[in-house]
């Protein structure tokens, strides 16, 4: 999302007109996860505004929509997968990369409709996959499978990292709804290509979040150190505290890392609250 309810007048100005919310958005974070596309296709006029709100270097990480990815199952899906390239057309390189979301019945024996899928998917996109079943995790046939798929394909593993929002119960209603509806797997840190991406989920807990992402610092800057391109996503359940979190995180890699990390832009900010002095 670049619009949250719990950022406004805080990290963002409040009161922000629609087409201001995108642009401020990318003064805090350079990519951004398009959620609403797994539900529904936007309209070409929405996509160009998009595109026309966002500098060169920002990037989207779209969701194919379910219809390919739950209810076919990646079967049969080469219209609707070319109707979302078509569609994201303007945007050029901010939509480089496409997150195909499997659900977590998709399991080995559907690895042949993945690869499938992969090699008749259109080559001007590269494509993030992320899967949920429990026996890509173990370490096993299946697992090596399909990291060998991928890296066949020139797909990314997409890991969904919940462990520091499974480590002890939840505390809140935010992070309650996100026990009862999110995976609980191992966290993976093998990357497959040179542009990994990582979902971290924390929890309402701003330290809790911090020590938990800790794993993933010297992870991340080694992908620099090695020419990987990484992108990770910080969320928390309520996601109050995101756009600040991501921030840190980044400052908490550009520490530990042995190569030059570009900083993320000056922030737009909220205005300071008025005093009657």
């Amino acid at each position: 999302m670049w619009a949250h309810k719990g950022w406004q007048g805080r990290f963002l100005p409040d009161g922000l007109r629609r087409a201001a919310q995108l642009p401020a958005y990318a003064t805090w974070c350079t990519a951004v996860e398009g959620n609403t596309t797994a539900y529904g296709l936007p309209a070409p006029a929405t996509v160009a505004a998009w595109a026309a709100e966002t500098p060169a270097g920002f990037r989207f990480l779209f969701k194919l929509p379910q219809l390919i990815t739950h209810q076919r199952r990646l079967r049969n899906a080469e219209a609707d997968l070319r109707e979302v390239v078509d569609l994201l057309a303007p945007l050029g390189g901010r939509a480089e990369v496409l997150a195909v979301q499997l659900p977590a019945g998709f399991g080995p024996g559907d690895l042949g409709a993945l690869a499938a899928f992969l090699a008749r998917a259109p080559t001007a996109h590269r494509y993030a996959v992320e899967v949920r079943h429990p026996a890509f995790f173990d370490g096993g046939p299946a697992d090596r499978a399909l990291a060998g798929l991928l890296a066949d394909r020139g797909a990314e593993w997409t890991t969904f990292d919940t462990t520091t929002l499974f480590a002890r119960p939840p505390t809140s209603d935010a992070e309650r709804e996100a026990w009862a509806t999110k995976p609980r797997l191992p966290r993976r840190t093998v990357a497959i290509g040179d542009r990994p991406v990582v979902r971290f989920l924390g929890r309402d807990d701003m330290d809790a979040t911090v020590a938990g992402w800790q794993p993933w610092v010297p992870v991340v800057a080694g992908w620099l150190a090695e020419g990987r391109s990484p992108t990770v996503f910080v969320h928390t359940p309520d996601n109050d505290e995101a756009l600040g979190l991501a921030r840190r995180f980044h400052d908490d890699v550009r520490a530990a890392a042995t190569v030059e990390v570009v900083p993320l832009p000056e922030p737009t900010v909220a205005a300071p609250p008025p005093t009657l002095f």
